[in-house]
C-alpha cells in the first residue's frame, strides 16, 4: 500500500519553532498520478508581503539598541580621552616630559610652535570676520568703510591680509604642495609596482627551491651525509627578559653537534645579567651543546663591533657559514636545514634571509599597526626585491651569511648604526646575490611601548641616510650594472628612505593645515582622501586580518612621519642623534608552544634531582648567588607615561585647522584634520601603547 500524501492537516496547523528536517526517500515504491487541484501550500509567496507591526517594532528596537551601544562606546572613548588629558596634561600624574637632547629637535619644536601660534591668531581673526559677515571673495560689493572706528580699521586689516595671502603666501604653498604631490605619486607608483610583483609571485608560485637531498655526499666511494660547518652568533646587551628563550631555541636546532658552534656575544654592562647568561650557557654546555660565552669589556661599535670582534677569533676560519639571531629571536629546530641547503651549487649566493613572525602582534593597538608595516615589508618589498633583483637590505638577524661574502665585502664596520644595511650594500656592490625565504619564519617581538618604538624608528631612519652619504661614492664607482646603481640610489635610498618621510611630514602635517588658512592653495580631494586610502589598502593586503585597522593605520603613519622626518634630517646632516644606539626594550614574550615546552621541562626538572656535572665549587657558589639575586630582585617599577611635545603641538595645530575647515564648510577636510589631530593627541599623551583586550 502506498503511503498517504495528505499533509493538509500539518500545514493547516500553526507553524512551530524548531529545526526543519528534510527526509529524502530513494527508490520509492509509489508514484503520484494526479493532483486534483492546486493546494494553497504550492502557491507562490508574495515577496512584497508586508510585515506585521510586532516584527517592525522588534527591528526598530534592535537598530536603536545598536545605535545606543555605538554612541555609548564613542562616549566612553571620548570620556577616557578627556580623563587622560586631564590627568597627564593638567595634573601630570605618572607622566614625564620627553626631553629633546639636541638643538635640532628643539628647533623643530619651535617651528611647529610658531605655526601653531600663527594659526591660532589667524583662526581668531577668521572667526571674527565670519561673525561680522565679511565675505571678500563671495561678495563682489564688499568695500572698506571710510570710518575711523575700530570696526573700519579691522576691516581694512582683514582685506589687506586677504590680498597679501592671495598674492604672496598662496603661490609659495602651491609650489611646495605640487612638489610634494609629485613625490607622493612617484612613491605610490613604486608601492603599486611592488604589489603587482607580489601578486605575480603568488600567481606563478615563484620561490627558491631545494633540488634533491642537499646533504647527501657526492662522493661515490664514501656515501653518506655531509653537513657544512655553521657558526651561530647571538649578540645581546642587557637582555634580561629574553636571553634565556633565545639561547634555548638556538641550542635546540637540528644540526650535528660536531658541525655547529654557538657564540653568545654579551655586551652587557650589568654584572648580574652577565652571570645569568653565563649560567645559561653553562647549563647547555653540560648538555653537550657546543656553545661558548664571549664578553667585551669595552663596548665600541655597538652591535657591529661585537660581531666584528667575534669574527676575529682563530677558529672562525674552520666554518663556512654564520647564522645571526638577535636576543629576542627564537628559531625553529629546522631553521638551518631550511636555509643552508640553498647555498649548495650556488657559489654566488651570499645571504639567505628568513622572515620574522611576531609573538605579541595582538598585544595592543601599537603592535597591531607595526605588524601591518612589517608584513608589507617582508611579504612585498623584500620578497619582490629578492625574487627579481637578488638584493634587499639585510635585516640584521634571522639570516645566514656565507663567511667568504662577509670577508670579501670588508666585514662588519662600525661607521653607522645600521651595520646590517651597510654590509648588504657592500656585498651587493661586490656581486653577491641574496635570497629571501618568505615561508621560513622566526619568532620575535615588536616594541610594545611608544617610547621603545620611537627610538627604534629613529635609528632605522637616521642610519640609512648616514650610510647613503658614506656609500654614494662607492656606488657610483662600482663595477655593477648601471640599472643596479640606479636602483640603489633612486629607489633603495632616495625614494624609500628620504622622500617617503619628507613628503609625509611636509604634505599632511604642515601644508594641509596651512591650506585651511590659505584656501587659495587648497589641496585636491584625491590627494587627501582617495590615494592615501588606496595605498593603505595595498599595505594591509599582506595581512587581511588587519582590515578593521585601516583608518588608525593611515592616521598613525602620518603621525610617525614627525619622528621619521626628524631622524632622516639628523642622519642626512650627521647630527649627534644619528650615532645614538639604544637597545630596543623587550618584554620577553613567548609563543604558546614555547610556554608549554617550558612547563614540561620544569615539571621534569622538579621530578628529577639536579646534578651539575663538571661544575666546580666556585661555579656552584655563583649559581647560588644568582638564585638569591633573583629572589631578592626588586619588583618592576610601574610604567611611567611620557608627554611628547612635538606630537602635542602638531595635534593642536591640526585641531585648529579642523575648526577653520568647519567654518568654510569643508566636510572631508574637517574630518581628516580632526581625526589626524586626535591621533597626534593620543600619541603625544602616550596612549597608543596601552593594553587592549
Amino acid at each position: 500500500m502506498s503511503p498517504r500524501l495528505d499533509f493538509s492537516d500539518w500545514w493547516g496547523k500553526d507553524s512551530k519553532k524548531g529545526t526543519p528536517v528534510v527526509v529524502k526517500m530513494e527508490n520509492p515504491n509509489y508514484s503520484v498520478v494526479e493532483i486534483n487541484g492546486p493546494d494553497s501550500a504550492f502557491r507562490p509567496v508574495e515577496k512584497n508581503r508586508g510585515k506585521n507591526a510586532k516584527q517592525v517594532t522588534w527591528v526598530l528596537l534592535l537598530k536603536a539598541h545598536r545605535a545606543v551601544g555605538c554612541v555609548a562606546w564613542l562616549a566612553t572613548v571620548f570620556w577616557a580621552l578627556l580623563g587622560a588629558i586631564k590627568k597627564r596634561l593638567i595634573f601630570r600624574q605618572g607622566v614625564a616630559v620627553a626631553t629633546e637632547k639636541l638643538g635640532k629637535g628643539k628647533l623643530v619644536l619651535k617651528i611647529i610652535r610658531v605655526f601653531l601660534v600663527t594659526s591660532l591668531a589667524i583662526l581668531a581673526f577668521e572667526v571674527l570676520a565670519y561673525l561680522k559677515g565679511w565675505r571678500y571673495f563671495e561678495s563682489a560689493n564688499l568695500h572698506t568703510p571710510r570710518t575711523l572706528g575700530v570696526q573700519g580699521l579691522l576691516h581694512m586689516v582683514y582685506v589687506a591680509w586677504l590680498t597679501f595671502r592671495a598674492d604672496y603666501i598662496a603661490p609659495v604653498i602651491q609650489v611646495l604642495s605640487q612638489f610634494c604631490v609629485v613625490l607622493f605619486l612617484i612613491q605610490s607608483v613604486d608601492r603599486l609596482v611592488l604589489c603587482l610583483g607580489c601578486f605575480w609571485i603568488k600567481f606563478k608560485k615563484i620561490k627558491p627551491r631545494i633540488d634533491g637531498d642537499p646533504f647527501k655526499s657526492d662522493d661515490v666511494e664514501a656515501p653518506g651525509y655531509e653537513y657544512p660547518m655553521v657558526l651561530v652568533q647571538i649578540p645581546m646587551c642587557n637582555e634580561r627578559e629574553v636571553y634565556e628563550q633565545s639561547i634555548s631555541a638556538v641550542c635546540q636546532m637540528d644540526w650535528p653537534k660536531d658541525r655547529i658552534l654557538i657564540q653568545v656575544l654579551d655586551d652587557s654592562n650589568d654584572e648580574s645579567i652577565q652571570w645569568l647568561i653565563k649560567a645559561e650557557v653553562t647549563k647547555w654546555n653540560q648538555k653537550g651543546v657546543n656553545i661558548i660565552y664571549r664578553h667585551r669589556l669595552i663596548r665600541t661599535g655597538y652591535k657591529a663591533g661585537n660581531l666584528k670582534s667575534a669574527m676575529s677569533c682563530d677558529y672562525v676560519k674552520d666554518y663556512e657559514f654564520v647564522a645571526i639571531f638577535d636576543a629576542d629571536f627564537q628559531p625553529n629546530p629546522d631553521f638551518l636545514k631550511l636555509t643552508v641547503p640553498h647555498f649548495k651549487n650556488n657559489p654566488e649566493l651570499g645571504l639567505v634571509q628568513a622572515r620574522w613572525a611576531f609573538v605579541n602582534k595582538d598585544e595592543n593597538l601599537l603592535t597591531r599597526l607595526q605588524n601591518i608595516n612589517l608584513c608589507f615589508h617582508f611579504e612585498v618589498e623584500q620578497q619582490v626585491n629578492g625574487a627579481f633583483l637578488n638584493f634587499f637590505g639585510f635585516n640584521g638577524t634571522a639570516g645566514v651569511w656565507r663567511i667568504k661574502a662577509l670577508e670579501d665585502s670588508g666585514g662588519w664596520l662600525e661607521r653607522t648604526t645600521v651595520e646590517d644595511m651597510d654590509i648588504a650594500v657592500r656585498a651587493h656592490l661586490n656581486g653577491w646575490k641574496f635570497i629571501f625565504l618568505n615561508d621560513v619564519k622566526v619568532l620575535c617581538e615588536v616594541p610594545e611601548s611608544y617610547e621603545a618604538y620611537r627610538k627604534q624608528q629613529h635609528r632605522w631612519h637616521s642610519g640609512p641616510m648616514q650610510l647613503f652619504r658614506l656609500c654614494l661614492p662607492a656606488i657610483i664607482t662600482s663595477k655593477i650594472a648601471l640599472w643596479k646603481k640606479a636602483n640603489l640610489i633612486f629607489l633603495f635610498f632616495l625614494l624609500r628612505k628620504l622622500i617617503l618621510p619628507f613628503y609625509s611630514f611636509t604634505l599632511f602635517c604642515i601644508i594641509l593645515p596651512l591650506t585651511m588658512f590659505v584656501p587659495e592653495a587648497e589641496l585636491p580631494m584625491w590627494v587627501i582622501c582617495y590615494v592615501p586610502v588606496v595605498m593603505s589598502f595595498l599595505n594591509i593586503l599582506p595581512d587581511p586580518k588587519s582590515f578593521p585597522f585601516i583608518v588608525p593605520y593611515l592616521l598613525f603613519e602620518n603621525t610617525m612621519s614627525v619622528t621619521k622626518f626628524n631622524a632622516m634630517v639628523s642622519g642626512l646632516f650627521q647630527l649627534g642623534s644619528s650615532y645614538e644606539w639604544v637597545v630596543t626594550k623587550k618584554a620577553g614574550r613567548s609563543s604558546e608552544s614555547d610556554l608549554l615546552a617550558a612547563a614540561e621541562r620544569d615539571s621534569k626538572t622538579m621530578n628529577q634531582p639536579q646534578i651539575c656535572r663538571g661544575a666546580s665549587e666556585t661555579e656552584l657558589g655563583l649559581l647560588n648567588q644568582l638564585t638569591e639575586q633573583k629572589e631578592a630582585a626588586p619588583k618592576p617599577v610601574k610604567k611611567v607615561n611620557k608627554i611628547y611635545r612635538k606630537e602635542l603641538a602638531l595635534a593642536f595645530l591640526l585641531l585648529t585647522a579642523s575648526v577653520r575647515s568647519l567654518l568654510s564648510a569643508q566636510g572631508v577636510h574637517f574630518y581628516f584634520l580632526l581625526f589626524q589631530g586626535v591621533t597626534f593627541l593620543v600619541v603625544g599623551l602616550d596612549l597608543i601603547g596601552e593594553q587592549i583586550s
